[in-house]
């Protein structure tokens, strides 16, 4: 097993390299550039478009509805589990770096929004498919075409492996058990290997309700999703915001620590130094960070493409609010606890550090801490298995040429059974098969982007003209 982990982590260490770093910095960047930071601009008009619906427009759900399917996707273990991990292995500064890709990374995800819209098709039984297969092989032509493939190859891998069921489950169970059996007292030997109770309980409780959910597909998933989400969201920022307010003083401090570990001047463990810090806190933060909001993976405009709108701008617009709320929100609250605790450098792993940090920052008994950290982190992981089981059947359906009852059934029954065994995964490999699932999705859609640049560019600036004229609202 050291063995099968130890190759695991050399083939994320290769995907997860420098060239994939700097090839999705320079993808936002670039974009930015080209939309004139409508991230920034026009953040505004985003955050009420994405509550304003357009009814009488073409689509299957409210842009809302595909905007919390995406967030029920995207906030998940990455914003609890995903940032304690970052900082652990590469310190305080990582926060930094997530911050940074997450900026940009909104014009990255405004540009797949958007380009979801304008690409999507229709299919026979009247269902939107959109998302990067159909906008490389609908916007870059038919020759692109293997591009297009690889990414929904790459795509049921993550949701079946990776970053839709193993990592999630996974952290369900952990949370579960570190609260109700922290010293794993109550265990039975399962698969060769010491399993608690609570672990197995909660993992079976998930997957029957994943189950009940999964089989009404993209509508059920939508309407749990658009309830659930937003509430846990308040309750987690509400949280964290506590405990920044309830340790004022420690702010300034933990902000300082965060800058001079990005840029190598505070060592992490190991006793790294200098620029090699740097490069450890940014391979962290960007990783951590891309798996957290997904911005560049081109998950969200599969959703995206469902929403009844005829602006592929304004639908664009809803989608980067995604990443504003995921990371720029949320993991910079889960981010702030953490060092204010100095909770990643004690030695601990995975949710196992965020708890540390709502124990020693709420001002509340641990158990009360612990337990609502629980909750929100159960929740956050369920409905990433809710969103991501949507994302990789539609990635499916492209593989095989369309939709199909009996292939998407037989599809639903394999992603169910991932759930059930994630729980029986160590953690670092989980984390590292998602890791490499995620970069190999991201090649594929990130150089798509780039070449559908200008008509990114293009359309924002007629809509933006029209918005000017009040031709739109």
């Amino acid at each position: 097993m050291d063995k099968i982990n130890e190759i695991i982590s050399n083939i994320d260490d290769a995907v997860w390299g420098l060239p994939l770093i700097i090839l999705i910095i320079v993808c936002g960047v670039f974009l930015s550039l080209r939309v004139g930071f409508v991230q920034v601009r026009k953040l505004g008009k985003a955050l009420k478009y994405m509550v304003k619906d357009e009814e009488s427009e073409h689509g299957e759900v409210s842009s809302f509805a595909a905007l919390c399917t995406a967030l029920s996707a995207t906030v998940g273990t990455g914003n609890i589990v995903g940032v304690a991990t970052a900082l652990t292995t590469g310190g305080p500064g990582a926060l930094f770096w997530m911050e940074i890709a997450a900026f940009f990374g909104m014009a990255t995800k405004y540009a797949e929004g958007l380009l979801a819209v304008k690409y999507r098709t229709t299919s026979k039984d009247g269902s939107i498919l959109g998302g990067p297969f159909y906008y490389i092989e609908n916007g870059l032509g038919k020759k692109w075409k293997p591009l297009s493939k690889a990414f929904a190859l790459f795509g049921v891998l993550a949701g079946l492996m990776g970053i839709g069921t193993v990592t999630q489950i996974n952290g369900i169970t952990s949370a579960v058990n570190n609260f109700f059996d922290p010293k794993s007292e109550y265990a039975v030997s399962l698969f060769g290997n010491k399993v608690t109770i609570a672990t197995i309980a909660a993992g079976f409780a998930v997957t029957v309700l994943a189950a009940l959910i999964i089989i009404g597909g993209i509508k059920a998933i939508s309407s749990v999703s658009q309830i659930i989400v937003p509430a846990m969201i308040v309750l987690y920022i509400g949280s964290c915001l506590l405990i920044i307010f309830t340790n004022i003083t420690q702010v300034p401090s933990a902000v300082a620590t965060v800058i001079k570990s990005a840029f190598g001047l505070k060592p992490i463990a190991g006793g790294a130094a200098g620029f090699s810090v740097m490069l450890i806190s940014m391979r962290s933060g960007v990783a951590r960070g891309i798996f957290s909001n997904e911005a560049g993976l081109g998950s969200a405009p599969i959703a995206a493409a469902a929403a009844r709108t005829k602006e592929p701008v304004r639908q664009g617009l809803v989608t980067m609010t995604g990443t504003f709320i995921d990371t720029i929100l949320v993991c910079t609250m889960t981010g702030l606890s953490i060092v204010m605790a100095g909770s990643y450098n004690k030695g601990l792993e995975g949710v196992a550090v965020t708890t540390d940090a709502f124990k020693n920052g709420l001002p509340f008994p641990g158990k009360v801490s612990a337990f609502i950290l629980m909750i929100c982190l159960a929740v956050f992981a369920f409905t990433t298995i809710l969103g991501w089981n949507y994302y990789s059947e539609r990635c499916l359906s492209y593989l095989i040429g369309g939709s199909n009852k009996t292939v998407s059934r037989i599809f639903r029954i394999v992603y169910i059974a991932a759930v059930f065994i994630g729980p029986y995964m160590t953690v670092q490999a989980v984390w590292n098969i998602a890791d490499i699932f995620n970069g190999l999705m991201a090649i594929p859609n990130v150089i798509s982007l780039l070449l559908l640049s200008g008509v990114v560019a293009k359309e924002t600036k007629d809509y933006l003209n029209r918005l000017k004229k009040g031709e739109v609202q």
